[in-house]
């Protein structure tokens, strides 16, 4: 029900540094084939780089173009994998090319997350935390299908977006759950307006059979691939499809594949109230003057949900709900904790929530002046392709006790969430993913165990079902979403080593 689902892109670990922008009508490109071809893959299947120019906004981009080493292109693959030699859509791709040409391993290809977030906007902000991969490997990444220019889903308008978050998403009564109810119809009434011939293939199964045709594109043997947060996911669906063409491969910030909605959505909401707790002792430890508490923060959130707070930003004002995803999305990296602490005293002691808004904004995909990307769609889409589960208001009720005890903060909108997917326009695919993967090469499955998004617990159920000599978990004890951006080099050592010179990580290392 939520507007955001708290499961979301790596991006928001960069929240203040990155601002992804956004369209409601320009939402993606349209998938009839009418797309310029120069650079699309040519007959024979060989990609066609050329120099690249700004992310749009469906991407989330900024308006300004990645540097003259950047190329990109266009790999056609089939809207429908049943209907092989049918409609095709395009798929958005950017490269950097290796340093060293001489000890070239191949292409590394990078996901990081979401579902939802555009490969093609964020590899080149991230590319300096992966320079030294870059020494072997052309380094990669793409808009995965429904996403930003891969036939980008589109749903409601930047104004619908922007009117629908100013609603109550945890409601309290009978007049606040139909409007609720009807804001969540309307949404997927516009998706299915919108973008009904996409909308039944933009399962990651289908996203698995692409990064298979990207790799034979790319002239490699196998996939070497950096999984991130849903890119884990999609990592391990790949494996299972693909085992003899796993190459080295990474998974970092793992989803646990065993758990359905509920289960993950529990899990998810344990997840960032831990690291909640874990910011708070921290702001406490330093002595600085005004850090919050838990129950300043609950207090905080029943007066939003009477009367949300003014903002300076064109007459928005800050609703419960988004103060919930602000709050959120500080905690995806201990280097936004402390944005955390302005936005929280600002609306405690100034009663104005232009920092939180602005958090929020960063999970929303909104740029500054208005736009959205198409980031909240693709979650949605994505999403309600995978899970079969449909859930109703009686399930939301029976299982809010259980979410409000995991959490006095996110609880109770993560619970409201899961009728994300009801009335969904198409069915979901699985109960959750097969990720077997007997005969594929060595996985590292990194787990952080201050992660909020994917909690720790995920790698290990990732690893075992990989299968043995297949998922080798590696720890990191540390705080943030994900584990090998943190600095730690116990951990750089171990993924490098394994990238670059193929050695393995020992099974159970431990970093901090």
């Amino acid at each position: 029900m939520s507007p955001i689902r708290l499961r979301a892109t790596a991006l928001a670990s960069a929240a203040l540094a990155i601002v992804l922008a956004a369209t409601g009508c320009e939402n993606g490109r349209p998938i009839d084939g009418k797309n310029s071809s120069e650079d699309r893959a040519s007959d024979d299947g060989s990609l066609r780089w050329k120099k690249c120019s700004a992310p749009t906004a469906a991407q989330g981009g900024d308006g300004k173009a990645p540097g003259r080493a950047w190329e990109c292109a266009k790999l056609p693959v089939p809207l429908d994998y049943a209907k092989p030699d049918g409609e095709k859509i395009d798929l958005a791709l950017i490269r950097i090319k290796a340093k060293d040409t001489s000890r070239r391993i191949g292409s590394l290809v990078f996901n990081f997350g979401g579902p939802g977030g555009s490969g093609v906007a964020t590899l080149p902000g991230f590319a300096d935390s992966y320079d030294k991969l870059r020494g072997r490997y052309d380094l990669v990444s793409f808009d995965p299908r429904g996403v930003g220019e891969s036939a980008g889903v589109r749903c409601q308008s930047d104004a619908e977006l922007d009117a629908a978050a100013q609603l109550d998403f945890t409601p309290d009564d009978d007049a606040e759950l139909r409007t609720a109810l009807a804001s969540n119809k309307a949404y997927v009434d516009a998706c299915r307006r919108n973008s009904a011939k996409v909308l039944p293939h933009v399962t990651t199964t289908n996203t698995a059979r692409d990064l298979d045709r990207l790799r034979a594109a790319l002239g490699d043997a196998k996939l070497h691939y950096f999984g991130i947060s849903y890119g884990t996911e999609l990592g391990g669906v790949y494996a299972h499809l693909f085992p003899k063409k796993v190459g080295r491969a990474v998974l970092d910030a793992v989803v646990d594949p065993t758990q359905d909605p509920v289960g993950g959505g529990l899990g998810q909401t344990k997840g960032f109230q831990l690291a909640l707790g874990n910011y708070l002792k921290d702001c406490a430890s330093q002595g600085a003057p005004g850090c919050p508490t838990q129950d300043r923060i609950t207090d905080l959130l029943k007066k939003l949900d009477a009367k949300p707070l003014p903002t300076s930003q064109g007459g928005r004002k800050l609703t419960q709900d988004e103060a919930v995803n602000g709050i959120a999305a500080a905690l995806y990296s201990k280097e936004t904790w402390k944005y955390l602490t302005v936005g929280l005293q600002e609306a405690m002691g100034k009663g104005t929530g232009d920092t939180l808004l602005l958090l929020f904004d960063s999970l929303a995909g909104r740029n500054p002046d208005g736009r959205y990307s198409n980031l909240q769609a693709a979650n949605r889409a994505i999403s309600c392709a995978d899970a079969e589960q449909r859930y109703s208001v009686d399930d939301v009720k029976a299982n809010l006790a259980e979410f409000r005890k995991a959490s006095p903060v996110f609880g109770e909108s993560a619970a409201w969430s899961l009728l994300g997917c009801t009335d969904w326009p198409v069915k979901g695919q699985w109960k959750a993913p097969d990720v077997r993967a007997e005969g594929a090469a060595p996985i590292v499955v990194i787990g952080n165990t201050g992660d909020p998004a994917t909690p720790y617990e995920g790698a290990r159920k990732m690893a075992r079902q990989l299968g043995e000599g297949v998922g080798i978990e590696v720890t990191y004890r540390g705080e943030g979403h994900g584990a090998y951006n943190s600095g730690n080099a116990c951990m750089t050592r171990a993924v490098d080593g394994y990238l670059l010179d193929g050695k393995v990580p020992a099974a159970g290392l431990s970093c901090s």
